[in-house]
């Protein structure tokens, strides 16, 4: 080979290594799931959780994706599970077909379309986070399911002690006497019954002196508010699905006397607290109605509410939202800790964590453990007030981003 040879080789062999090393620098991508409505009537809370973790998303990458991974960055795949259980175990279906190489997932939203979903994420052996409280969703001795909510049958049961707990820090006489209104749900009839389970009402001093079940729509709410007057309560419990209904009850208690705190009114459900039933009800008819949820933005979550409500053009951070934000962290946090991509992996590393910090902070209860079921231990509930038009945490009081009002007549 002459000089001029060796020199045209020396410059073709460093020019490939120039163009080729930034292409082995590239950080790795990794594939995170949800499968949850983004269309059909559930579609408002399928999109606040997809909001949610493409914030979440977007703050692993920027604060520089997987350490243990060379920096690997996170992207989200989305599957609509749309309106019914055969659609959304469809959508799992072919989200692990096309994606062999997620890591994990999230979703479902409504209980019954998670218990179909599922089925399916755990035959792939792929971890699925879930805030749906269904009880069944882990009773059944999966292995790959992470319940980060409480049941709903602990969310009953907390809400009762928490109400009275958040009475007594209003420095309010504690309620004797309940009255229930609700509509024929099964998410409705799971959290009365989960309220009257072992006694808990008698355990806490409350007597029940009304109780009453409509089918919902419900076309006019005069017998049901008539029947609540005459109880005289010291706590109404309204549990709704439809917003409509509760529209119709609470301007029928305002016209008869029982609006604006007369009797203190404990809501169950996200819907409660959305921006929707301020836009419906207007802000004298919701103000200081309680609601018991699941998570919500809470204390110490300043920066993430704030970017949040900037860059979705929301009023607040639903539980929606917050919930599938912290399933995001939980998947790098068991990447950091496995080292790896490989679902079974990181499956076994969220069954190892263990903390009070980082991802831990998302969760009502601030705790990231779970038991052998895939429960998260240490769910509990949180209460919100509505507050001069926004619905604020009161409780856990270590969360609490306001005091407690508790309404007097």
């Amino acid at each position: 080979m002459t000089p001029r040879q060796t020199i045209a080789a020396t410059v073709s062999a460093l020019a490939a290594c120039f163009c080729t090393q930034p292409l082995s620098a590239q950080p790795q991508e990794v594939k995170v799931g949800l499968i949850a409505p983004l269309s059909g009537p559930y579609a408002r809370p399928g999109t606040l959780m997809q909001k949610g973790a493409e914030l979440a998303i977007s703050h692993i990458n920027e604060s520089g994706g997987i350490k243990s991974l060379g920096g690997a960055r996170l992207k989200l795949i989305t599957a609509d599970a749309g309106d019914s259980t055969e659609k959304a175990k469809n959508a799992a279906q072919r989200l692990v077909a096309e994606h062999p190489d997620m890591v994990g997932a999230t979703g479902a939203f409504v209980s019954s379309f998670t218990l179909a979903v599922t089925e399916v994420t755990e035959r792939a052996e792929l971890p699925f986070l879930t805030m749906s409280f269904g009880d069944q969703i882990t009773a059944r001795g999966f292995k790959y399911v992470f319940q980060t909510s409480a049941t709903a049958g602990t969310q009953a049961r907390s809400a009762m002690s928490a109400v009275t707990t958040v009475a007594s820090a209003s420095n309010a006489a504690p309620p004797r006497k309940v009255a229930i209104l609700m509509d024929n749900n099964a998410a409705m009839v799971s959290v009365a019954n989960g309220m009257k389970a072992d006694r808990g009402l008698d355990k806490l001093g409350l007597g029940v002196v009304m109780e009453e079940i409509f089918t919902p729509p419900l076309a006019d709410a005069t017998s049901s508010v008539q029947k609540l007057r005459t109880a005289k309560p010291d706590l109404l419990f309204l549990l709704t699905t439809s917003l409509s209904d509760a529209k119709i009850i609470l301007e029928r208690m305002s016209e008869v006397g029982l609006g604006k705190g007369r009797v203190p009114i404990v809501a169950s459900g996200s819907h409660m607290a959305s921006p929707e039933l301020l836009r419906n009800l207007g802000k004298e008819l919701v103000e200081g109605m309680f609601v018991v949820v699941a998570n919500w933005g809470a204390k110490g979550q300043e920066s993430v509410m704030s970017d949040f409500k900037k860059k979705s053009g929301e009023p607040w951070m639903p539980q929606d939202s917050v919930s599938t934000y912290g399933d995001m962290w939980v998947f790098k946090e068991a990447m950091e800790q496995a080292a790896s991509t490989d679902h079974r992996k990181v499956a076994a590393a969220i069954r190892d964590l263990k903390s009070k910090e980082k991802a831990a902070k998302y969760y009502a209860g601030n705790t990231l453990q779970f038991e052998d079921s895939g429960r998260r231990i240490g769910a509990t509930v949180v209460i919100l007030q509505w507050q001069d038009g926004e619905p604020r945490i009161v409780y856990p009081i270590e969360s609490a981003v306001a005091k407690a009002k508790w309404p007097r007549s």
